[in-house]
C-alpha cells in the first residue's frame, strides 16, 4: 500500500475545497481501472494546533477547521502513473480546474492540470511518485 495526501489550494478551488475533494474522490471510486486499488477519505488537514495560528492572506488562520485533505491508500499494483492519469483527468473535467498538492512521504507536487501537455514533466512527477526522486533511476534530489 501507499500513502498520499491530496489538498486543493483553497485559493484555486471553484467550489470550495471539500467539495472539490469529494468530487474527485468519487472521480477515482467510478474509475472501473481504480476502483479496486483506491481507498479514500476526506478529513480536515488541520496541522497540530498552535498556540496563535498566523493569518492568511486573506485574513482567516491557516488550518481552519474544514475538511480539506484528502487521504488515499492505493495498492502497490497500482501505478503512480494511472492515479496521476485519473487525477489529470480530473482537473481537465472541472469548470475551473483547482491547483492541486499531491504529497507521498516526503515529496509534494502541485498540479495545476497544465502538466497533461508536458509529457517530460508527466515522466518526472510519476518518478518522484513511484521511486521518490524525479530520476528514473532515484539518483536526484527529489524535486519534480
Amino acid at each position: 500500500m501507499h500513502e498520499y495526501e491530496l489538498q486543493v489550494d483553497p485559493h484555486r478551488a471553484g467550489q470550495g475545497p471539500e467539495t472539490e475533494l469529494r468530487s474527485l474522490l468519487l472521480w477515482l471510486k467510478e474509475d472501473e481501472s481504480l476502483r479496486r486499488d483506491v481507498r479514500g477519505r476526506i478529513r480536515s488537514g488541520e496541522p497540530t494546533p498552535t498556540p496563535t495560528p498566523a493569518p492568511a492572506a486573506d485574513g482567516t488562520p491557516m488550518g481552519s477547521p474544514g475538511f480539506d485533505l484528502l487521504q488515499l491508500a492505493v495498492g502497490s499494483g497500482l501505478s503512480a502513473g494511472s492515479l496521476l492519469f485519473a487525477v489529470l483527468q480530473w482537473q481537465t473535467s472541472r469548470r475551473r480546474p483547482p491547483a492541486l498538492t499531491v504529497r507521498r512521504g516526503p515529496y509534494e507536487i502541485t498540479l495545476t492540470g497544465d502538466e497533461a501537455a508536458d509529457p517530460e514533466g508527466l515522466r518526472r512527477i510519476v518518478a518522484a511518485l513511484e521511486n521518490g526522486s524525479g530520476d528514473e533511476d532515484g539518483a536526484d534530489d527529489g524535486t519534480a
